[in-house]
């Protein structure tokens, strides 16, 4: 199930945070429950996934986006993502995850995303998000106008641009459909 009760307890505690500029870094403090973990008892990567959009929700809080969203009747959505996943996470652990927008390109926003616990990085994520709306894809800069910011996406990280590049040659659809074999 989907944990809503975490949520609203971020979008709250968001709220009371001081506003963060569009490309500003949120920091949102968590623990592993046991309704978390998987049956190797650490929390279940599925579980991090939501763990990190709680994150993104957050951030989207602190910079204005969830207003911008509500009153241009825009979506979001994400259309790609990495995920290292490097330490376990065991029940009862805090951990932090900090999440910030890296860049911009015509289409997409990319937003990183890590887990810490203590000063060890657990999970480390890479996201391509879009803004939507009736007709589409919302170019970014009109999001960024929204959100108050005028300025060209800083230039990615060379990680980040490498990704992007290598998502470009992926094949899409995939190449085995599960119909021959």
């Amino acid at each position: 199930m989907y944990p809503f009760v975490r949520l609203i307890k971020e979008v709250l505690r968001a709220r009371k945070l001081p506003p963060l500029p569009p490309l500003g870094t949120h920091i949102s403090h968590h623990r592993c429950w046991p309704q978390d973990i998987d049956q190797f008892i650490e929390m279940n990567n599925g579980r991090i996934l939501t763990i990190l959009d709680v994150g993104r929700t957050g951030l989207a809080q602190r910079v204005g986006l969830l207003r911008a969203l509500s009153k241009n009747r825009w979506g979001l959505t994400v259309a790609g993502s990495s995920v290292m996943y490097r330490k376990r996470i065991r029940p009862f652990v805090e951990f932090r995850v900090v999440s910030k927008c890296v860049g911009w390109d015509e289409r997409f926003m990319y937003l990183d995303q890590s887990l810490w616990i203590g000063d060890d990085c657990a999970v480390q994520a890479l996201y391509r998000t879009a803004v939507t709306d009736r007709n589409g894809i919302v170019r970014p800069e009109r999001l960024m106008a929204a959100l108050g910011l005028r300025d060209q996406s800083p230039a990615f990280p060379e990680w980040v641009q490498r990704w992007i590049e290598a998502d470009k040659v992926r094949p899409w659809p995939p190449l085995d459909d599960g119909t021959s074999g």
